[in-house]
């Protein structure tokens, strides 16, 4: 429902109790005339007067829309009383400012929520409280579980993501606490400047890492586990995700939460991280469609979201049909198209780990296949290089040129042969690995990349599972989280074995188990076998039926099943409009860069 703009009257301050007696602090923007108008409420802890926010959300246009906007500082943040912690309050807290926003004058008693990142988790949040004036929400890359992304995945600390998140949210910690010492806020701030300008070279650094010394020693409080919960949701959603984003499987998680509620439940998956929605994502142009400005070619992301949230609280008398719940943006295939349900059907299809450095659609037929083996030095890990990442300007997210990863001593690498034909991968990956390593406790680290005609390896998707050492060979399951990629006729399937990813994720030390933190950096040897007894093996999850795409650009045409060639190059008369590919990743000399760089943005988790 398109409405011409309005007029819209900006009101700061406003105060919301809570229940324990907390003030907090918001603005709301607001249609001209008398209303009722449904409300349209986020919460956040990164201001809610920054300028960032403020772009992300366009409450003015969303009131011009007709809707009554409220932008809440979280509790302990800017304008809000209490003590910041993040996650711990947003449930409550969202309870009663869902009942009080519901209640504010020109409101018609409905409320929905929206935003990105925090501003999403603080939806999920209120939404499992189950505010009786909650109607809708449109939550954005955003976290289910806060150990599958947020603070660890697979049992290993999100470093790279919480240490520059938690110094760039300690400005307004350190000015609040310290406002009548101006000597020790100076002090204090310096500390944090000098943490921030230090942060590749140093802060990233410190031992033991899961114990944060710097964020420590400056008291900025982290994010902890312990405040989460499944319930489904039983309000209609609109999750927004992307492939490269830190938060993706979180998303998708929620999306199913929502669905498992028996609400309408959304999705658009695009191929963006999480602080990028445009056409290039790492190295990678994905074309004019994929960019949230216009998405599909078409209107922009927020528009969307508004259209949607139109149709629950402001439908017109004659609504459009509703069309297939799910719109994901199909890499390979640089397409947007349609789904029943999030994951599609599929056929779970098996890659073996050859001896050779292959990979094979036939499992290894002999028992005695030699392994491979490598040593893991954690005093030289494996950079980061791209991913669906939350890092600091100088590790940027999505695809990245993977050779100067793949020419390490410390990272085993299969590919298949050449694709005869496409093969189109939706869902859920893993990676099934039969290994052993010397140390008592270590890292394995998969990932999928697609290597296209011109021989240039780019990430799809990986995962990490930290392991406890038992001496013995065994099976571990890896988990990739999830992508839709077509592996185009003429490129290979490649997967990346290795025993870190840093700074993205911490050392590990290999402490043994209830044994102290420790500060040295001991060697390893891994060993993973690939033998008919032990195949190591990628799932991927195949669709065999295509459905018609969404984007009016496409000229892809049904995938056949699979079959490898020693082509070397995609057959003349493909109609594909492949990404285009230039170099926003940075180059690597297979060791992060060795000096600091100028503090980054202030607000990384939007």
């Amino acid at each position: 429902m398109d409405t011409q703009p309005l007029d819209v009257t900006v009101a700061s301050g406003l105060e919301a109790t809570m229940r324990d007696g907390t003030v907090l602090c918001a603005d709301t923007y607001r249609p001209a005339g008398d209303g009722p108008w449904p409300v349209l409420l986020t919460r956040t802890p990164y201001g809610r007067q920054d300028a960032g926010v403020l772009s992300r959300l366009d409450p003015i246009g969303a009131a011009a829309r007709g809707y009554l906007v409220v932008i809440q500082d979280c509790r302990g943040r800017f304008g809000s009383q209490g003590r910041w912690e993040p996650l711990v309050h947003e449930g409550p807290d969202g309870y009663d400012t869902v009942r009080w926003a519901a209640a504010l004058p020109g409101s018609d008693g409905r409320v929905a929520m929206y935003g990105p990142s925090y501003l999403g988790y603080t939806q999920w949040a209120a939404i499992r409280m189950l505010p009786p004036d909650l109607r809708a929400a449109v939550p954005e890359f955003t976290w289910a579980d806060p150990g599958d992304g947020l603070i660890t995945r697979g049992g290993a600390y999100e470093l790279g993501l919480v240490t520059h998140w938690t110094l760039t949210l300690g400005f307004d910690v350190l000015q609040r606490r310290y406002a009548d010492r101006p000597a020790q806020l100076q002090r204090h701030l310096e500390a944090l400047h000098t943490a921030l300008d230090g942060l590749v070279a140093h802060t990233y650094r410190e031992l033991p890492a899961g114990e944060a010394p710097t964020l420590r020693r400056l008291g900025l409080p982290r994010p902890t586990a312990g405040h989460w919960s499944a319930t489904p949701a039983r309000i209609p959603t609109l999750t927004v995700a992307g492939w490269f984003d830190a938060f993706l499987q979180g998303s998708l998680d929620n999306h199913l939460s929502a669905r498992a509620g028996g609400a309408p439940a959304a999705l658009i998956v695009g191929p963006w991280s999480h602080d990028n929605q445009t056409r290039r994502i790492g190295d990678t142009d994905f074309g004019p469609i994929a960019d949230a400005a216009a998405l599909d070619g078409d209107r922009s992301l927020p528009q969307r979201e508004l259209d949607w949230l139109d149709r629950r609280l402001r439908p017109g008398p004659d609504p459009e049909p509703e069309a297939p719940p799910v719109l994901l943006f199909v890499m390979g295939a640089g397409e947007w198209r349609r789904f029943p349900a999030w994951p599609p059907a599929a056929v779970e299809v098996a890659w073996y780990l050859r001896t050779g450095a292959r990979l094979s659609p036939d499992a290894p037929p002999r028992p005695d296949s030699p392994p491979d083996s490598y040593e893991h030095d954690p005093g030289d890990p494996v950079p980061t290089l791209g991913g669906a990442l939350l890092l600091a300007p100088q590790f940027p997210a999505g695809p990245c040129d993977q050779r100067p990863v793949e020419q390490r001593d410390d990272v085993l690498v299969y590919t298949s042969e050449p694709l005869r034909a496409a093969l189109e991968v939706v869902g859920r990956i893993t990676v099934h690995l039969f290994a052993e390593s010397t140390a008592p406790s270590t890292d394995w680290v998969a990932r999928l990349c697609d290597v296209g005609a011109d021989g240039v390896s780019r990430n799809i998707t990986d995962g990490v599972l930290r392991t406890g050492g038992s001496g013995r060979t065994t099976e571990h399951v890896i988990d990739l989280w999830s992508t839709a990629h077509v592996f185009l006729p003429g490129h290979r399937i490649r997967v990346q074995i290795a025993s870190s990813c840093f700074p993205r994720w911490d050392r590990n030390l290999a402490a043994a188990e209830g044994g102290e933190a420790p500060t040295a950096l001991p060697r390893a040897r891994q060993t993973v076998y690939h033998d008919a007894a032990r195949p190591s093996r990628i799932i991927l999850p195949a669709l065999h039926e295509r459905p018609a795409p969404s984007c009016r650009l496409s000229g892809a045409t049904k995938p056949n099943p699979v079959t490898p060639s020693p082509e070397s190059s995609a057959p003349d008369g493909d109609r594909r409009s492949p990404a285009s590919h230039r170099g926003s990743c940075s180059p690597s000399t297979g060791r992060p860069p060795s000096t600091g760089t100028a503090s980054p943005p202030r607000q990384p988790m939007r």
